[in-house]
């Protein structure tokens, strides 16, 4: 790597190979050289989620899904059977306890599924929308190191 000096001097002489930051029409939403969060299912020709994401959403979906019901199901379902149940004060525990590990279980297993595919939605959005303006901006930014080079190539010939 060199100075900044280094660089524009390879720049202004044309001898630094200049791969432009978005190549349109290729079908890249995003820079190849940054990290992005979607990749090319080339199997289905769309774009996926990266697996880590699709894991981390997975794992955050289920813990949110399964905290969220047992919370819910304590501060309803709990009151509720003390309220209809008469005996000891441990009862509605007891009777309670199956059908809450049952639904906390079913929202974790719907959270983990759901909350991966809302995550997929909101990224490939994200990107299928922004992708029209890096197109733009993509062209505008040839044009100017088009013109920009051309300048050059005519300034060496005079």
């Amino acid at each position: 790597m060199g100075t900044r000096e280094v660089y524009e001097e390879k720049l202004r002489s044309g001898h630094l190979y200049h791969d432009p930051t978005i190549n349109p029409g290729l079908g890249t939403p995003r820079c190849p050289r940054c990290l992005a969060l979607v990749d090319p299912n080339s199997g289905k020709g769309e774009w996926t989620i990266t697996s880590v994401l699709h894991d981390a959403t997975a794992v955050a979906g289920s813990g949110i899904g399964g905290l969220l019901s047992a919370i819910h199901g304590f501060n309803t379902g709990i009151p509720l059977l003390q309220n209809r149940l008469k005996g000891p004060k441990w009862l509605p525990f007891i009777v309670g306890l199956p059908p809450l590990l049952a639904v906390s279980g079913a929202t974790a297993a719907f959270g983990g599924y759901m909350l991966p595919r809302f995550a997929q939605l909101t990224v490939t959005s994200y990107y299928a929308t922004s992708s029209a303006s890096h197109h733009v901006i993509s062209l505008l930014t040839r044009r100017i190191e088009e013109a920009h080079m051309s300048q050059l190539q005519q300034e060496k010939q005079k």
